[in-house]
């Protein structure tokens, strides 16, 4: 399976680099070997993008935990307090329902155009996927399990940790390898709209050149720290999820 992912990349880029022999297909999609010369320039020649990368990479890490967390502790609360639930439903789906990237401006002049706005913009987008997965989740447990618990003698407390909690975090870790690029995206927005660094930035300054090769030298790398970061998250979820069964375990159940 592996091979036929590697050589389905090579075939790629091979079409790639000889559909853009032509100069007309590579001032629209730029040519391979090109981009690799700018990767290069910026992390071994020059070594420009370390300052920008590093900036993107915590404006995307602070929001990535940050709406975790907030999405985390909303979901049990709502998804524990039906009342709660029921008043701020309205709200919270008009919320999300309305595009964050609308919110760019309002951060900025609230937060200044260093990294908390775009810290900020990424939360939103991230928060309302982690907050709608944990309340599914915690809605989602099984009755006939909490009854059981409770005929065992467990309390409320005791229910929230064996019980809700890691019912959550189920659902938790299905939403964070989407969370991450829409933390990515929610930092590089926000760089695009106001920002004086970041790789974002410095994809916005190529396109102002029409310099199409550094444009997609900035995506490949996003992409690959994108990749990075999701590993590191299916790392954390396959320790922390070492009870839940394998579909073939489960199956034999």
């Amino acid at each position: 399976m592996r091979l036929w992912q590697v050589l389905l990349l090579a075939a790629v880029l091979l079409a790639w680099h000889f559909l853009t022999l032509d100069r007309n297909i590579a001032f629209f999609f730029g040519q391979p070997l090109q981009v690799v010369k700018v990767i290069w320039s910026w992390f071994v020649t020059n070594g420009d993008i370390y300052r920008h990368l590093g900036v993107t990479l915590s404006e995307t890490v602070l929001a990535f935990v940050i709406g975790t967390v907030a999405g985390l502790a909303c979901g049990l609360w709502l998804g524990l307090s039906p009342l709660a639930s029921a008043i701020l439903d309205p709200y919270i789906k008009a919320m999300n329902s309305m595009p964050r990237v609308i919110l760019a401006p309002i951060f900025g002049m609230w937060f200044g155009l260093g990294i908390w706005s775009k810290v900020a913009l990424a939360v939103t987008l991230v928060f309302f996927i982690v907050f709608f997965n944990v309340y599914q989740g915690v809605r989602e447990v099984s009755t006939t399990l909490l009854d059981n618990a409770r005929m065992l003698g467990a309390n409320r407390k005791q229910l929230l940790r064996h019980v809700y909690i890691p019912s959550a975090t189920s659902w938790v870790f299905s939403s964070l390898h989407t969370s991450v690029g829409l933390a990515f995206v929610g930092a590089v927005v926000g760089e695009y709209l106001g920002s004086a660094s970041g790789v974002g930035y410095l994809i916005l300054q190529a396109e102002g050149t029409l310099d199409i090769n550094t444009v997609f030298a900035g995506i490949v790398v996003l992409t690959v720290f994108a990749l990075v970061l999701d590993g590191i998250v299916t790392l954390v979820e396959d320790k922390l999820l070492s009870w839940r069964p394998t579909a073939g375990e489960t199956q034999k159940l």
